[in-house]
């Protein structure tokens, strides 16, 4: 079964974006929530959602309810969520509200599953939330082409000798879903992130009328993203177009925070570089790097930079949920992509 999961080609019976297909094609894979069936059955918007920004991002209570707020809002824009985790080895494909809880209340507790975790998990059956990449397969394999997150993972400062990379990064290569992102978090090396996109293929797009890269925290990195768009149709039109060509990769789509929102750039870095020493002293090293930082940056900043962090993957599912809605709209007028046999 790992093997199959692992190894699924893009427009296979496992997924075929833009075309019908019936539960039975991936039921051996996944288990999808009872509202997601019906929708995917319908061929209406679907917006993922991972799970680690529930377990690890954030603390308990808010935790949970960012969670609910976030499916409030994809609800509203016009699709259905689906939270993605892992449950006794099965890939959950829209957690119920008590499985929402159950991540949020284990918290750390709860096994971090990326791609390279996912067989070990599912077969000890392991209570998994699933990070980027891991949600990437999981909707790529549900037939579910846009997900939305905070931020992805990318290059840590350092990894000339570390070789710290996420394997977001890789996974984004090789799996096409567009993920609605607010850039890379700003604890990351940004400009190697951005090569590294670029090796593999990736189109990075900002969602604004500037080609400004955000910067998780702050709307503008300070670097340049090969392109943007302003128009989460013309977004949804290039989601189409990477689908329809089958470039089998993913596209991310990064998004500003809004500046109502945006803490102050000068207490980030400030509270960034604060909380790396404190990583080094410590001796924090791989998965634990990242939820290490985020939480000393949120004690340094008193609580600012969780305020921020809630405040862009609610506008994250926002734009997101434009984008998967004006995606369905323009398969349903009979421009989408064919699916090969």
């Amino acid at each position: 079964m790992i093997r199959q999961l692992l190894k699924a080609k893009p427009y296979t019976k496992y997924c075929q974006f833009g075309s019908q297909y019936t539960a039975r094609s991936y039921s051996n894979l996944v288990r999808l929530g009872d509202e997601v069936k019906k929708a995917l059955a319908n061929n209406l918007p679907v917006v993922s959602l991972e799970s680690t920004i529930i377990s690890h991002g954030m603390p308990y209570p808010q935790n949970v309810e960012t969670a609910l707020q976030v499916e409030d809002i994809i609800k509203t824009g016009g699709a259905i969520p689906a939270t993605v985790g892992i449950i006794n080895g099965e890939i959950v494909v829209g957690l119920s509200r008590e499985e929402i809880e159950l991540m949020g209340k284990e918290g750390a507790k709860v096994k971090k599953a990326s791609r390279r975790d996912l067989s070990n998990i599912l077969s000890q059956k392991i209570l998994g939330a699933t990070t980027v990449s891991t949600t990437m397969i999981a909707s790529h394999l549900a037939n579910i082409p846009v997900f939305v997150t905070g931020g992805i993972g990318g290059v840590h400062r350092g990894a000339e000798t570390t070789f710290d990379i996420s394997a977001d990064l890789t996974e984004l290569g090789r799996t096409p879903v567009g993920v609605v992102c607010s850039g890379v978090k700003s604890i990351l090396d940004i400009p190697k992130t951005l090569e590294f996109l670029e090796t593999q293929g990736v189109p990075v797009v900002t969602v604004s009328n500037t080609d400004n890269f955000p910067g998780f925290f702050v709307s503008d990195s300070g670097f340049k993203s090969p392109m943007n768009l302003p128009d989460t149709f013309d977004c949804a039109k290039l989601l189409d177009t990477q689908f329809k060509y089958q470039l089998n990769n993913g596209v991310v789509f990064a998004v500003p925070i809004p500046e109502s929102h945006a803490a102050n750039g000068h207490l980030i870095q400030s509270a960034i570089q604060q909380a790396l020493e404190e990583c080094e002293r410590n001796g924090v090293k791989g998965k634990q790097v990242t939820p290490f930082l985020l939480e000393k940056i949120n004690s340094i900043t008193q609580g600012k930079s969780l305020e921020s962090n809630i405040s862009l993957v609610k506008n994250n599912a926002k734009v997101g949920t434009e984008i998967a809605v004006k995606l369905s709209e323009l398969r349903s007028s009979g421009f989408h992509p064919q699916s090969s046999n």
